[in-house]
């Protein structure tokens, strides 16, 4: 049967590319050459043909194509019921709740997101939790307390214990090495470590569940690294799948290699999955997601291990529906984009910190100087957009406005600070503008002349118009306050330059267009229409910014609307997993498996290494291997083989059926007229198929049908339901029974070319 699944899986995904227009997909492989050469020699399957452009044109959709449409958009998918849930609500009414997302209560969640401690911690506590190696070193060597909270206690005296035989391996301080085990030796230790673990793991299986990491954790510690080193397979999973997440953390945290700060990524990328399957607010959700890979960090780069939590929580999810200029502070303000674009090193040329001494006209500058990374990567890709209108000189004196912006002792989670010793002083000239007093800033290699009469002939920023927004925006004790507060304590005055760039950005026009542009690319079109855009920058300008008033705008546009862009959004491999969670109310009871799947389909999240993010767009993730990636998953999940992870492909059928407005309606919809259609529960699931004779629906279309409904919205092109009706022949004559035909049907239909698309 997985045979015969993955040669439909090669057909269907080749379908799906002209179906997009992709141009640059990459190659078939062997295998699903071999699969569409068998198709098309039995002559099943039509060869695909590019749909003949039309017009455009905006034909409106239907309400009920139009809750679809916004929950499509604004969820990570929508649950069965959901469409009709906004349809009796209102579709508008149910944005405007969505936008106000304070107000939503969501105590499954909440209760879901406990098992992730590290979510509320600051960057020291996170990092307390998850060591890295010198933490673990320190505490090797006596000069630091082992951790009170008996897990924790349990992974660092196995780190320590691994530290420790670590350095045993080392020369001696005549440079000898220890003596080298013989093969016969290793492999008497790697079979006495798997007795070790055959033993624990029958100890731990025959308790309940929720003694067996308390048992663990009390056992010596070599057996505790036999274990968590030597345990594998089924074994391994099923302990796995039956752990609490945290417990979890702390069996691969004992597993690992020293240092298990990689950990803190885990956590957060798992909480990111329950959030998307579960939450309530969901628009909060998808709008985090965009922002955080709008304003992207990488959290494998040096200290924004601990730093991303923070960043995602306070940074992001905080301002994901409140004032662009906000977010853009908050981002500016987070040692996690400090680190990532190195501007906590930047130091400005003619700085005490580079060792020039105004009151000492003898000192020279040292080799220190600025780095450009976040002054060529705050215009280009968080506000104005490469067609912005700047040049090289003012990504230069962006860079030395931006001195002195940077992080108190990264390696040890200290937070964001103004230092005043490495602020580039002088009157800096940068896009018109005048900002800073005194001499003016010479780039490297120009000329003091041009610089001089450059910042003479610029207009001077007014302090109130610069920084008044941020000075009054939100309420007392906002981001906005404080930083304007930190700006004018005494020797802070270089911090107002940054200060006013940053609102000068915010309230940029071309920063209103591009923002506008990224909104409508990824809830309209990869190539958002330029009229929608902007209205959009029309409305960003007119309410300062407003991010829930542009999705207003958005939202009640004859283009979002239209049925020109209905379903037109290819999903991301996370989108993907999270809507084939939701559609089909699966509870994600193992996320890490989740994160692990999304890692092998291109999308790992937070390590998303380039400042762009990840791309949104279907060239980027619509190609037959890809697909084939999809319906695997979808194969594995339906059946019971994707992580020991539960799912009742029946119960999706009932949902569907009472999620509609009748099932007799359903069925009716399904297949021609008949007199008496039958119901879900008279049919049998390996009837054939309706005769043109009876016109009466087997128990396999019926459901089919329910399936498409309730995962899609609707029903499959008639080259998707061809395939899948081959499936489905080859399946009866296996005599495949009830149970497993409508997990295939499930599977299919979450791997068709139609779920792909939102």
């Amino acid at each position: 049967m997985l045979r015969n699944l993955s040669l439909a899986l090669a057909v269907i995904s080749i379908s799906m590319i002209p179906l997009l227009a992709q141009d640059d997909a990459p190659a078939p492989d062997a295998r699903q050459k071999a699969a569409a050469r068998t198709f098309a020699a039995r002559g099943k399957v039509a060869t695909p043909k590019p749909d003949v452009p039309k017009a455009a044109t905006l034909d409106s959709l239907t309400e009920r194509e139009r809750a679809l449409q916004i929950l499509d958009r604004f969820t990570f998918g929508p649950r069965p019921g959901d469409v009709d849930r906004v349809l009796a609500m209102g579709a508008d009414k149910w944005f405007e709740q969505q936008l106000n997302p304070d107000a939503i209560k969501d105590p499954g969640l909440d209760k879901r997101l406990a098992d992730f401690p590290t979510l509320n911690m600051t960057p020291e506590q996170v990092l307390t939790l998850f060591p890295d190696r010198g933490t673990i070193q320190r505490v090797a060597d006596g000069k630091q307390p082992m951790p009170t909270d008996p897990l924790l206690a349990a992974m660092y005296e196995v780190e320590a214990a691994k530290l420790r035989q670590q350095a045993s391996l080392k020369p001696d301080a005549k440079g000898n090495l220890p003596p080298e085990p013989s093969d016969a030796e290793k492999a008497a230790d790697k079979q006495e470590g798997q007795i070790t673990a055959a033993r624990i793991a029958g100890e731990l299986f025959a308790m309940p569940k929720n003694q067996r990491m308390v048992a663990l954790i009390q056992m010596p510690v070599e057996d505790r690294i036999a274990f968590t080193s030597n345990v594998g397979g089924d074994q391994k999973n099923l302990l796995l799948a039956e752990f609490t997440p945290r417990e979890r953390e702390i069996f691969v945290a004992m597993a690992s290699n020293v240092g298990a700060s990689y950990q803190i990524g885990q956590e957060l990328s798992q909480a990111k999955m329950v959030r998307a399957v579960l939450a309530e607010r969901q628009l909060q959700e998808v709008m985090t997601d965009f922002w955080f890979n709008h304003f992207n960090i990488y959290i494998a780069k040096d200290s924004d291990q601990w730093y991303t939590t923070s960043y995602e929580r306070d940074a992001i999810r905080k301002n994901a529906l409140g004032k662009f200029g906000d977010l853009l502070l908050a981002t500016a303000q987070s040692p996690a984009m400090m680190v990532y674009l190195d501007n906590w090193l930047s130091i400005g040329p003619d700085s005490l910190a580079n060792g020039v001494n105004p009151k000492n006209p003898r000192s020279k500058p040292g080799n220190r100087g600025l780095n450009e990374n976040y002054g060529r990567e705050i215009m280009e890709l968080h506000t104005v957009g490469v067609n912005g209108g700047y040049t090289q000189a003012d990504v230069t004196n962006l860079s030395a406005i931006l001195t002195g912006w940077t992080v108190d002792q990264p390696y040890q989670a200290g937070g964001f600070q103004f230092d005043a010793k490495r602020h580039e002083p002088g009157t800096k000239t940068w896009l018109g503008h005048r900002i800073g007093t005194g001499d003016a800033f010479v780039i490297q290699g120009g000329s003091p002349v041009a610089a001089a009469l450059a910042a003479k002939s610029a207009p001077a920023m007014d302090d109130d118009a610069a920084m008044g927004d941020m000075a009054r925006s939100g309420p007392a004790g906002s981001a906005g306050q404080k930083a304007v507060a930190m700006a004018n304590t005494a020797g802070n005055e270089g911090m107002k330059e940054g200060l006013e760039a940053l609102n000068v950005l915010a309230h940029s026009p071309q920063t209103a267009h591009f923002i506008s542009w990224k909104i409508a690319q990824r809830f309209v079109a990869d190539d958002p229409p330029p009229a929608l855009v902007d209205r959009m920058a029309k409305t960003f300008l007119a309410s300062g910014g407003d991010i829930k008033e542009v999705l207003r705008t958005l939202v009640a546009s004859p283009e979002f609307n239209s049925k020109k862009y209905f379903r037109n959004k290819v999903k991301t491999p996370m989108e993907f997993l999270a809507s084939a969670y939701r559609t089909t109310m699966t509870e994600p009871s193992n996320p890490g498996a989740l994160v692990f799947t999304i890692r092998n389909m291109g999308m790992p999240l937070y390590f998303a290494l380039p400042p762009t993010g990840y791309y949104i767009t279907a060239d980027k993730w619509m190609n037959t291997s890809a697909l084939v990636d999809r319906l695997n998953f979808a194969y594995q999940l339906t059946n019971g083989k994707f992580a020991n992870q539960k799912f009742d492909a029946a119960k999706v059928v009932a949902l569907g059926l009472m999620s509609e407005e009748s099932a007799s309606t359903q069925v009716a919809s399904a297949v021609p007229p008949r007199p008496a259609p039958a119901t879900y529960a008279e049919a049998n699931l390996n009837e054939t198929a309706p005769t043109a004779k009876t016109a009466t629906p087997s128990g396999t279309e019926i459901a089919l049908k329910v399936l498409e409904s309730t995962l899609i919205g609707g029903q499959v092109s008639t080259q998707t339901n061809q395939l899948i009706h081959q499936q489905i022949t080859q399946a009866r004559e296996q005599n495949t029974g009830p149970s497993d035909m409508l997990n295939l049907l499930t599977a299919l239909v979450m791997g068709s070319p139609e779920f792909q698309l939102r």
